[in-house]
């Protein structure tokens, strides 16, 4: 499939607001599609097609739903919106759902992985657990995101176009205040370069000087320059999340925490932590930005509230008040 294609639904997905990682994934879902049906332009094929290839990525690649979800989501978008083509019923096998609980720590698995962090990386994850934030999130914040005053966070939702606010800890207003000192440093450097923080489409057009206002710069900026994806201007951008999963697979394991722990098991546990002291749902819902609040009920099953007043029948057996016996070492392979 020729390039100018893909190229034209960049364009496309630019003109109609789409963030920078759906773009990525849309096109990249395009592609495959493409490359499914031998390089066939997709204006040539349709819902049959379609249809196959959703099939195939369910009975052969043995995919998750949700993946599946997001190349019907991109050829959706495909045809209904970049060729004016409508699909119809497609009809398509789908991709096997299961419910897996999400991980969850204690609170005091979440102080032993956090004493084995420090500096930068610390905060970051700290405000992952106190704040409920996705790794973007945390990294997307600005200084006019903060308000120390109310302890609350500005969470901008480029995606869906809905802002919302979250907890701050006050624990962290010593932290956060020193590594905003430290941005603002390095945006007057960047200033006296005539380049600042990367900024919202458009906006370095209609406010030419905005790169220069404190409220603009990131809490957390890379260290270096980059070109910006959209325009090609060079500016800074914060820095990529790769850096904090790189620190913290070494603090899960020096923490000795035997769990299958990532950047968004912090953002589970604020919630269900939250969901454990009292909280109602409908607020943990509105604190993690859920549009529905089916989404934040999965906390429930992950402490057993959807048991409520049931206990095991085995604690209502009267068994004698009994020592549990020593257990014996395992005996060794000869």
């Amino acid at each position: 499939m020729s390039s100018p294609f893909i190229e034209q639904l960049r364009a496309d997905m630019r003109l109609r607001g789409y963030s920078l990682r759906t773009e990525k994934s849309y096109l990249g879902w395009v592609r495959q599609y493409i490359f499914f049906h031998k390089k066939q332009h997709p204006k040539n094929l349709g819902s049959n097609e379609v249809r196959e290839f959703l099939s195939w990525l369910a009975n052969e690649r043995h995919v998750a739903i949700n993946t599946q979800k997001t190349a019907l989501n991109a050829l959706v978008y495909l045809y209904h919106k970049a060729l004016g083509i409508t699909l119809g019923d497609l009809n398509f096998s789908l991709a096997t759902k299961q419910r897996q609980l999400p991980v969850v720590l204690s609170p005091h698995e979440v102080m032993s992985i956090l004493s084995q962090l420090a500096g930068r990386n610390r905060l970051v994850v700290e405000l992952l657990y106190g704040s409920g934030l996705r790794i973007s999130e945390a990294l997307s914040l600005r200084v006019q995101d903060v308000n120390l005053e109310n302890l609350s966070l500005t969470i901008r939702d480029g995606k869906g176009k809905k802002d919302r606010q979250t907890l701050l800890s006050e624990r962290l207003i010593p932290q956060i205040k020193e590594a905003i000192s430290a941005a603002l440093k390095v945006q007057a450097n960047d200033n006296s370069s005539g380049v600042g923080p990367s900024l919202p489409s458009a906006l370095d057009r209609k406010y030419p000087n905005a790169f220069k206002q404190p409220g603009w710069m990131f809490i957390f900026p890379s260290s270096s320059l980059c070109a910006h994806p959209y325009t090609g201007v060079l500016c800074r951008h914060h820095f990529h999340s790769s850096v904090i999963r790189k620190a913290l697979k070494p603090a899960v394991i020096q923490a000795k925490v035997f769990k299958k722990v990532n950047c968004h098991t912090f953002r589970h546990s604020f919630a269900t932590h939250l969901l454990q002291s009292g909280c109602d749902i409908r607020t943990v819902q509105e604190l993690l930005g859920h549009n529905d609040v089916k989404t934040t009920q999965i906390y429930t099953h992950v402490i057993g509230q959807h048991y409520a007043g049931t206990s095991s029948p085995l604690d209502n057996l009267a068994f004698p008040s009994t020592p549990f016996p020593s257990m014996k070492e395992p005996s060794k392979i000869p």
